[in-house]
């Protein structure tokens, strides 16, 4: 059964954090906002508890769920606090008008986050391909980069608790074709395919 914690109170942390409960695992909240932390681990159930902002995480595998300028400054924030644990980031960076990357090429928030992480952790690109009402309705093909063999074995496990299936896509500069993935799936829902699961190529979903 995975441990993991979710900084950040977002729509996806929602969406993973129920896929997360229902699949057995234990959740911890993170957020700025203390009550709304609360509020979303009250909403899971589960035995859903609140980690304080900051604070070292109870669980091994930390999913970071904000929105990608966010994600390395609070990185750096709980800086060794993070030491030894699997960093899950799940973020897309878009640019402005969502048809490219906010960042140059050779680089992606997944590797900027490792270069800011402990060296005791271990970063893992997963979930951002994703639609989030595809996450919560369907059973999506999950893809996933990280250097470290064994971190990613630990978040296949938990994806597959979650009902879903990773794939492997090879180490952590895989990272920024993922992000390039998720600006596919954005061209793709501003044309009319609004349910499209990169992951799958279905346009409808089970059900």
């Amino acid at each position: 059964m995975s441990s993991i914690s979710i900084i950040g109170t977002g729509n996806m942390a929602r969406t993973i954090g129920a896929l997360a409960v229902a699949g057995g695992a234990t959740v911890e909240i993170m957020g700025r906002d203390q009550a709304k932390a609360a509020d979303l681990a009250k909403a899971l159930g589960g035995g859903a508890t609140t980690g304080q902002w900051g604070a070292v995480p109870a669980g091994d595998i930390v999913i970071v769920a904000l929105l990608y300028a966010s994600v390395v400054p609070v990185v750096a924030h709980y800086g060794d606090a993070l030491a030894g644990k699997v960093i899950v980031e799940i973020s897309n960076p878009f640019n402005s008008a969502a048809d490219g990357l906010a960042h140059g090429e050779g680089t992606s928030i997944a590797q900027e986050v490792a270069k800011a992480a402990p060296a005791s952790a271990s970063v893992v690109k997963a979930f951002n391909t994703i639609f989030r009402h595809v996450l919560e309705k369907g059973r999506p093909v999950v893809f996933l980069a990280g250097d470290d063999a064994r971190a990613k074995a630990g978040v296949e496990a938990f994806i597959k608790s979650l009902g879903l299936r990773p794939l492997d896509v090879g180490d952590l500069k895989m990272a920024y074709w993922l992000e390039g993935a998720g600006v596919v799936t954005m061209g793709l829902a501003r044309h009319g395919v609004g349910n499209w699961d990169f992951a799958l190529g279905v346009t409808e979903l089970p059900g």
